[in-house]
This record gives structure tokens, C-alpha cells and sequence, in this order.
């Protein structure tokens, strides 16, 4: 039985850690802001049909039936009547001519062409949300190692100054320097221990499972740097490509059709109005006759004075339409502002990582170094703990570096609105998994 047990646990599938693709995946699934997102684009889908429906054909069906009970007094003659009547009648009304309902169909094309330019930033918002949570986490986790190995690295040189202060080879001040650095190391775990779950909790909230182990970023990442390779591209992109742009645009063409909508009210109205119906009800003579009757026809209309209520909505739109260029322009202005510093993080985010790991790899040497030269006597211990703390500061800025690097990235593609789930998919190819 033993060894049955232990075999199955060697054959067993081994869990592998939670990559950046599926995350994306489950957050698509259960972040609340996508899935409204998703509910939006279905409901502002049927403001083109409602608008279509206002050129089209109205048909519709009313009748009545009416208890009568009639008294007739005379001089010499007394009647009553009690009967009743009934009736019902069929209108068909097809518009032929209303000029806000064209315009209202016209804004309705353009309704449900910005639905789909929301829909889409929203999901470009959720790439961007779900890689800033996850190298969040991924941060918080290199910075709490960080300081894990910092404060292993102390011990192991307080123990050191201790056994040298005990064989009299180093004075007491060694020691308190060694304790007051571990103090400050398990101060800082403390603090990355406490950012790790803070961070793990914004995760929840996208995926709603923040127990599963994250895949790591490679240790070395490609120099990718953006092609064009200057910026002036990419701002110029970004300034007609970018979706909040966009959507700024379609909301410009619909105040600008919202003028049209709202002087169509000087506009005349015509229609083709059909009606069918049949009647019955009782004569004087106790006949029931039953009456038929079809017409068909054009009714026009022409308003003459509404109270200034037009000419109010024509300014109001006017206004408005006013506002919503403003607002076209400082979306085209933020979006440029969004590509230049994103060309910059990344261009200056590849010079920092080459920078900040050839500052490492001295960091480790000179810890190396100062050991050596602790132990022969030509170092002090506060030498050695000052070259500690370096790696320690190293490492965690070349790890926020990459993040924030590859981060700059999806900002780039982001403000120029090409974002999309093959640049999550290139992150994910830099991650390997650990079991």
C-alpha cells in the first residue's frame, strides 16, 4: 500500500503555476467592470434598430364596445333604447417625410459604431488592469525575496561579528551594527510581507483567486525596443488611433447631427395614414346595421410656434456640441502626452535593466570583495552590511525595471489603441513556470 501510494504521487500531474494568459482568461470571466462592459455593448446594439423603427411602418389595432341606454321624452311620446355598439378599426401609419427621424437614425449608426469603441477600450482597459495586478504581485514578490535573502545574508553576518567579538578579534560596535542592520532587514520583510497580500487582494478582485503561485519573468528580457523608433509615429498614431479618441469623435458627429435633430422641429411632417374598421350598433328601429369603412390618405403638418421650445434645444445642442470638441481635443492631447512618456518609459526602461544588472553583478562582487576583506582584517562589518544593502536595493530596482518596462509597452500600444491579447501573449512567452 506504501508503495502504491508513492507511486501515484510520482505519476501525478504536477500543478503548474498561474500564468499571465490565464489570468487574463479568468478576469474576463469575473471582473465585474468587463462583464458590465459586455452588458453595455448588447444594450447600446438595439439603439439602432429602435432608431430604424421611426421609419418604418406603425401599424396598430383599437376597438371599443359601449353599453347605450338612451331616454327620448316627448310631450306625447316616451322611448327608451338600451343596446350596445361595438367597433374596432385598423391604422396603418408609414412616415414619409420626418426630418428628425432620419437624423435620429444617423446618430443611431454612429450609437452603435462608439458601443463597439467603448467595448473595445474596456477590454484594451482590462489587459492593462490584469498585467498591472499580476507584475504587481510579481514585484511585491521579488522585493520581499529581496529582503529575505537581505536579512539572511545579515544574520549570517551578525553571527560572524558575534564569534569574532567573543574571540576578541572585532570591539562590540561590529555586533550592534550587524543587529541594528537585521532589525531594519526584518523591519522591511515585515513591510513586503504586508505589500505581497495587499497586492495579491487587488488580484482578487480581478479573478477572485489570489492562492495559486504566479509564473515568474525570465531572468534576462529581450531588448525590444518600439519600431518606429522615434516618437513622433507613435504620437501621431496616437492622436486618430487611440479609442478614447475615437469615441470623442463619434460623440462630436453626434452633437453635430443633435443641431440637425433639434432644428428639424421648424421642419414640416408628412405621412401616409390608412385606416379599415368596421362598426355596429342599433337604429330607432331595432335594426342592427353593421358598418364598414377604409380610407387611405397623406397628412401634413406644419409647426408654426412651439413656445421657443426648437430654438431652445437648437442652442442647447449647439453647446453642447461646443463641449464635446473641447473634450475631441483633450483627448487628442492626453493620448499624445500618453505616447511620449511610454516611448520614453520604454526606451529609458531597456537602458535601466541593462544598467541595473551590470550594477548587480558589481554588487555581488564587491559583497564578495568586502567579505574577504572583513575576514583578513582590512574591511570593517559596516562595509560589508553597506554592500549588502546594495544588493538588496539592486535587486529590487531591476525587477520593478522589467516590470515597469514591459508595463510601458502594453501603455504604448495602449494610447495608440492597437493593444490587444497577442502583446499579453508576448509577456507570457517571457514567463517560465514553477511547480
Amino acid at each position: 500500500m506504501r508503495f502504491f501510494f508513492l507511486l501515484t504521487l510520482f505519476f501525478a500531474p504536477s500543478v503548474l503555476a498561474l500564468d499571465l494568459m490565464e489570468t487574463y482568461r479568468r478576469a474576463q470571466n469575473y471582473d465585474a467592470l468587463f462583464i458590465a462592459a459586455q452588458a453595455t455593448l448588447e444594450a447600446e446594439r438595439e439603439r439602432l434598430p429602435q432608431a430604424r423603427s421611426a421609419l418604418l411602418p406603425y401599424l396598430s389595432l383599437s376597438g371599443h364596445s359601449t353599453l347605450n341606454d338612451n331616454r327620448v321624452r316627448a310631450p306625447d311620446m316616451t322611448r327608451d333604447s338600451r343596446y350596445n355598439s361595438h367597433s374596432y378599426g385598423l391604422t396603418l401609419t408609414q412616415p414619409i417625410f420626418r426630418r428628425e427621424n432620419f437624423v435620429a437614425y444617423e446618430q443611431g449608426q454612429i450609437v452603435a459604431l462608439m458601443a463597439e469603441a467603448r467595448f473595445a477600450e474596456a477590454k484594451q482597459n482590462l489587459i492593462l488592469r490584469v498585467a498591472e495586478a499580476y507584475l504587481a504581485v510579481l514585484d511585491a514578490q521579488s522585493t520581499l525575496e529581496a529582503a529575505q535573502a537581505q536579512k539572511e545574508a545579515i544574520a549570517q553576518q551578525l553571527e560572524q561579528a558575534q564569534h569574532y567579538f567573543e574571540a576578541g578579534v572585532t570591539t562590540i560596535i561590529d555586533t550592534a551594527e550587524a543587529e541594528s542592520r537585521y532589525d531594519l532587514a526584518l523591519a522591511q520583510e515585515i513591510a513586503g510581507a504586508n505589500e505581497l497580500e495587499i497586492r495579491r487582494e487587488a488580484l482578487y478582485v480581478l479573478i477572485g483567486d489570489t492562492t495559486e503561485e504566479l509564473a515568474r519573468l525570465r531572468g534576462n528580457l529581450p531588448q525590444i525596443l518600439p519600431e518606429p523608433a522615434t516618437v513622433s509615429p507613435w504620437v501621431e498614431a496616437a492622436q486618430t488611433g487611440n479609442l478614447t479618441v475615437q469615441i470623442a469623435e463619434y460623440e462630436a458627429d453626434i452633437a453635430d447631427l443633435e443641431i440637425a435633430r433639434a432644428n428639424a422641429g421648424h421642419y414640416p411632417t408628412l405621412d401616409l395614414v390608412a385606416n379599415v374598421g368596421k362598426s355596429r350598433s342599433q337604429d330607432n328601429m331595432g335594426a342592427r346595421p353593421t358598418t364598414e369603412t377604409g380610407n387611405i390618405g397623406l397628412q401634413w403638418n406644419m409647426p408654426l410656434f412651439s413656445g421657443g421650445y426648437v430654438s431652445s434645444r437648437a442652442r442647447e445642442a449647439a453647446a453642447n456640441r461646443h463641449a464635446t470638441l473641447a473634450l475631441l481635443d483633450a483627448a487628442r492631447r492626453h493620448a499624445a502626452r500618453s505616447a511620449r512618456q511610454n516611448f520614453l518609459g520604454v526606451i529609458n526602461g531597456m537602458a535601466q535593466i541593462q544598467a541595473l544588472s551590470a550594477a548587480l553583478s558589481s554588487s555581488l562582487n564587491s559583497v564578495e570583495h568586502n567579505k574577504t576583506g572583513y575576514e583578513i582584517g582590512v574591511r570593517i562589518n559596516i562595509d560589508v552590511l553597506n554592500a549588502e544593502q546594495q544588493v538588496f536595493t539592486t535587486r529590487r530596482d531591476l525587477a520593478r525595471a522589467k516590470h515597469e518596462t514591459l508595463l510601458a509597452q502594453l501603455r504604448l500600444k495602449n494610447a495608440t489603441g492597437t493593444l490587444d491579447e497577442q502583446d499579453l501573449a508576448e509577456i507570457n512567452a517571457l514567463q517560465y513556470q514553477t511547480q
